[in-house]
């Protein structure tokens, strides 16, 4: 998504703006085409050989300095860019924006491009709620900017408030989010499970799996990243949500086939990722089972078979985590659950499956296309099953 992208980061005269070399880097070791747009304030915190040494371009700072452009510098920055982001943004330079006060090369560039922009104000916490600077956020929000509001915590005066530059991989998110608007999955609505559900036994105890969720949290950031409108839920897992998409947390198998059930409604595609635990205890206890025995018996029963009883015209993806005959289980999964697509993967195989940040699957499809993958990043993995997906939308 962001390889090939000229992406403008626009710095200002907050503390925060040593955090934005993290940014400049990442941004630039996603492959991004990285111009840095620097105000004279910002410069006194941050030197620009800096964030030239890590984006291996030119850094921006007045409108007079002779540059290699061809022409007007913020013009050739504006029309040139794919999106333009402010991290960190300063309450003057946001209300410069507001106002239409272009003195420096970074609001001329603003007003003058078509691109979106977002502002990821930073700023002591007493000015972000200042009434004036809520007012032209507000004003921002109305005209169409994106605005990633700050985060409480510790500010650099001492104090702690609302006013802290967010997590860097937030912002990434939103760019993400931003430039995928017009991706091939536009105008879809996808829901994804992750995770693996937790049936309790009594109040500390439950019966659950080693799933991660890091292959659903993979599936739900690529399926935004492509235009979608996705709903992610998920079983407890250490991830944190992923930016630009509704969260719902679930424990038991039972509150996840309630939550599909429900998102479903108005859904274009299901992908199962969850590991749902197959049993689930017939009673659980109300207190603590104390260690009285040296054995303990448990009933247990099956839990509700969600991606079976769902019910809806959408696409269906299903997972299969296999020990042994891969394909021939798939299959008997695909078919009795009427999937249109399973991925299965060999559990047995180094660096695949549970807890792992690669997977080696093979994707089968209900026209009996069979395609083994090899060993894959998640991220990268999402993408190639999205693939499949796509295709599945014009059937």
């Amino acid at each position: 998504m962001l390889t090939g992208k000229t992406i403008v980061l626009g710095i200002t005269g907050s503390i925060a703006a040593f955090k934005a070399a993290d940014l400049a880097s990442k941004l630039f070791q996603a492959k991004a085409k990285v111009r840095v747009v620097m105000t004279e304030s910002a410069t006194k915190l941050i030197a620009p050989m800096t964030l030239r040494s890590l984006t291996t371009n030119e850094v921006y700072i007045d409108m007079f300095t002779s540059y290699t452009e061809p022409r007007a510098v913020h013009i050739g920055l504006a029309e040139s860019a794919d999106v333009v982001v402010i991290a960190p943004a300063t309450a003057d330079v946001i209300a410069k924006i507001v106002t239409g006060i272009a003195d420096d090369i970074l609001t001329c560039l603003v007003l003058a491009t078509k691109a979106p922009v977002i502002i990821a104000p930073a700023m002591h916490a007493a000015m972000w709620e200042k009434p004036i600077t809520q007012e032209n956020i507000a004003k921002l929000k109305a005209r169409g900017f994106i605005i990633i509001e700050p985060e409480y915590g510790a500010l650099a005066s001492g104090g702690t408030g609302p006013g802290r530059l967010v997590e860097i991989d937030k912002i990434i998110g939103t760019i993400r989010q931003v430039l995928g608007r017009k991706g091939d999955f536009a105008g879809k609505r996808v829901v994804v499970t992750a995770g693996g559900t937790q049936e309790a036994i009594d109040p500390v105890r439950f019966i659950g799996n080693r799933s991660s969720g890091k292959m659903g949290y993979a599936l739900a950031e690529a399926a935004r990243d492509r235009g979608a409108t996705v709903t992610l839920i998920s079983a407890p897992t250490s991830l944190s949500s992923p930016v630009g998409v509704e969260v719902i947390k679930v424990m038991s198998a039972s509150e996840m086939k309630s939550a599909v059930d429900k998102a479903v409604a108005q859904a274009d595609a299901l992908l199962m990722a969850a590991a749902v635990a197959d049993y689930q205890p017939k009673a659980v206890a109300k207190d603590k089972i104390k260690k009285d025995s040296t054995s303990l018996t448990i009933e247990l029963v099956r839990t509700p078979d969600i991606l079976g009883e769902v019910k809806g015209n959408f696409i269906k993806v299903g997972f299969a985590a296999e020990s042994q005959n891969l394909v021939e289980n798939a299959r008997k999964k695909l078919e009795s659950k009427k999937l249109d697509l399973i991925v299965a993967n060999d559990i047995t195989e180094p660096d695949s499956g549970f807890g792992s940040n690669t997977n080696r699957v093979t994707l089968i499809g209900k026209d009996g296309k069979v395609e083994a993958l090899p060993l894959l990043p998640k991220r990268e993995l999402a993408d190639k099953i999205l693939d499949r997906v796509v295709g599945l939308f014009g059937r």
